[in-house]
């Protein structure tokens, strides 16, 4: 015959078990479901902002602001702010250019997706004779790391007289290489249309390392330049802006 005290330890050793079978056995709780949208922004500065590989800012700093919107669906918004000295220097009034974008991402097949959008970039009481303000249609095809994107103007392109319908050709792939950092080539060819802007027309190139901190944060590096010809793209102090130089950034996403 068992000791009482032997027995309320069989006892408890039981329960114990039964108990902690019975927690192993429950279903893990259900994944929290995918939001239908999300919102995100994000701050930064860059030591000079180029835009296809021309200086936007005469070689200068900017300061840079965006706001996104993504809903689950594949429909996507954005608006995406940078200061300029560009439009003072062709003559005109502005100091700022704003993005207004908007579009689809779809998905063809595994690691096969497609981006269809259109992006109007405004120059606030930009007054130069041909106006700035531009409106582009795109469309991009990603295969694994690759992307092909093809920009058409359905406007005059960035204050050039009769260049509707110039298009903007880009290559680029991102490579993970490790600890938060992303290496991107990038090959591009600007056209320019319309009679008269033949030398308005070339090929950038860049080569950027971008490292995310996981907070937030990413600091990032670009080696880039273009073929443009100095006689088109120049500062008032004349100063080639599609030279070849390097680019520095710091953004803040939240």
């Amino acid at each position: 015959m068992k000791h009482p005290i032997q027995s309320a330890l069989v006892l408890a050793c039981l329960m114990a078990a039964t108990a902690a079978s019975a927690q192993t056995a429950a279903p893990a709780a259900p994944a929290a479901p995918e939001p239908d949208y999300t919102l995100a922004y994000n701050v930064g500065v860059v030591t000079d902002y180029r835009y296809r590989g021309i200086s936007q800012s005469r070689l200068g700093a900017a300061a840079q602001a965006g706001v996104d919107f993504t809903a689950k669906n594949g429909i996507y918004l954005g608006a995406w702010t940078s200061t300029i000295q560009w439009i003072k220097d062709a003559g005109g009034n502005a100091n700022l250019e704003i993005d207004l974008y908007g579009g689809y991402k779809g998905e063809i097949a595994k690691d096969f997706s497609y981006d269809v959008g259109v992006l109007t970039y405004q120059y606030p009481s930009n007054e130069l004779a041909v106006s700035a303000n531009t409106t582009e249609v795109y469309g991009a095809v990603t295969y694994s790391v690759v992307t092909v994107k093809y920009s058409h103007s359905v406007s005059n392109l960035f204050g050039f007289a009769d260049s509707k319908n110039s298009g903007y050709l880009d290559l680029s792939a991102s490579f993970d290489v490790g600890s938060g950092v992303t290496l991107v080539p990038h090959v591009g060819h600007q056209k320019v249309a319309g009679s008269g802007n033949g030398a308005a027309s070339y090929t950038d190139y860049s080569l950027s390392a971008t490292k995310d901190y996981g907070n937030g944060l990413a600091l990032s590096a670009t080696v880039l330049g273009t073929n443009a010809d100095k006689n088109v793209y120049f500062t008032p102090a004349g100063k080639f802006t599609g030279k070849t130089g390097v680019q520095l950034g710091l953004k803040y996403s939240f």
